[in-house]
């Protein structure tokens, strides 16, 4: 699985930091979140699909085939 977070969309609600905090980070510049690592270990799918389904803008972008 990968992960992103489409930057046009997020306005740094957190919410996705709260569900994968070892994926996902606040920017210390504009607070919008951002990917540690696109490439999701297999152990963090669930917390990662949560972080998509809890995102208020849908800004975090998952492609299960990758």
């Amino acid at each position: 699985m990968r992960v992103r977070v489409d930057a046009s969309r997020c306005v740094g609600h957190g919410m996705c930091t709260l569900a994968a905090p070892d994926i996902f980070q606040l920017s210390d510049e504009d607070g919008h979140a951002y990917v540690l690592s696109q490439d999701v270990p297999a152990v963090l799918d669930e917390a990662v699909r949560q972080a998509e389904r809890g995102c208020p803008e849908q800004a975090i972008i998952v492609d299960a085939a990758a």
